[in-house]
């Protein structure tokens, strides 16, 4: 008897082809959105849940008897209680590698929009602002040769690392809770204390995960710290900034602009006054959103649930769940 897998999540064919070959599947087909209640029935006889965002916590996990293996269509897994899961025996796995590159991209975007202002001029130049003459009113900042600091040195930083340095021949340094020597050589980048990364930096790209002792790591003492001409990056979460520190940080001056993927409250509040700041990027939380790598997410995250399940090949269980001894 193949194991019952469920998913809320619309799927491609190939990729529903290929989960068929291996277990049994049921996809929420209806047009309404899926309830939490709706969720834990749908769990009661399931021994794997595919999903991009759901809440894995103790709740559901005592509702879910059967479910052996959660199998998430992301590299973070801050919607994981591992805690929990460790308990109950429930495996969960994520997506690392396949989408790097795309939140690599996304990154230099962020930094050259900023600082060329470019959604700013953009606008500009279509409700018909652009005036001769007037050149000095639209002067960015420069990109090349200036200096990075990386907070988080992750494979995406690793990314980041190496198109700013090879791309645009920044100064490229990096604070990591473990420093990385490996990467140090094979990029000739250089580590640097927090503090100092964040007073000598032209840009701040952060990019940790979520955990309890990265929640709000840059908050109103890191904004005093930086350049009044820095410009911030923010591509991992949203709680990692103390929110109301960056906006106070970019209306007094403290820092020159900002770039964002993300925010503390998702989607953002149509009041938040990040949005009505000329001198930040606003982009919709789109970090792995291309169709090619959202495709090769869920395919990893399919070919996950499958080898966990079924014990045939290799999955990417999340660290603090590899090992785990699954309930049977």
């Amino acid at each position: 008897m193949k194991p019952r897998v469920f998913t809320q999540n619309p799927l491609p064919q190939d990729i529903q082809a290929y989960l068929n070959e291996h277990v049994e599947l049921k996809i929420w087909d209806k047009t309404d959105s899926l309830t939490r209640e709706q969720l834990l029935n749908e769990l009661s006889d399931v021994d794997g849940l595919l999903t991009s965002g759901t809440a894995i916590n103790e709740e559901l996990l005592e509702q879910a008897p059967q479910l052996r293996v959660v199998s998430s269509i992301s590299v973070g897994y801050n919607h994981f209680d591992t805690k929990a899961m460790k308990e109950y025996g429930v495996i969960g796995t994520h997506t690392p590698y396949v989408l790097d590159d795309t939140v690599s991209d996304l990154v230099i975007s962020l930094m050259l929009s900023a600082a060329r202002r470019v959604p700013e001029l953009d606008a500009l130049t279509k409700r018909g602002g652009w005036e001769k003459g007037k050149d000095q009113e639209m002067f960015g900042v420069d990109v090349h040769h200036k200096k990075l600091g990386i907070i988080g040195m992750g494979r995406i930083g690793e990314t980041i690392a190496k198109r700013a340095k090879y791309g645009f021949d920044m100064d490229v340094t990096y604070f990591n809770r473990t420093r990385k020597k490996e990467v140090e050589e094979k990029l000739n980048i250089s580590y640097q204390s927090m503090d100092d990364l964040l007073c000598e930096s032209d840009f701040i790209v952060l990019m940790v995960p979520l955990t309890k002792d990265t929640k709000q790591l840059i908050g109103a003492r890191e904004f005093q710290l930086m350049k009044k001409s820095a410009i911030f990056i923010n591509a991992s979460r949203g709680q990692t900034v103390d929110e109301q520190a960056l906006v106070d940080a970019l209306q007094t001056g403290e820092i020159l602009a900002a770039g964002l993927d993300v925010y503390d409250q998702e989607p953002i509040n149509e009041n938040n006054p990040l949005l009505k700041m000329k001198n930040v990027v606003t982009l919709p939380h789109i970090g792995s959103a291309t169709s090619e790598t959202r495709h090769a997410m869920a395919m990893l995250a399919a070919k996950n649930i499958v080898a966990a399940l079924t014990g045939e090949g290799s999955y990417y269980a999340v660290k603090e769940l590899q090992g785990v001894e699954v309930r049977l």
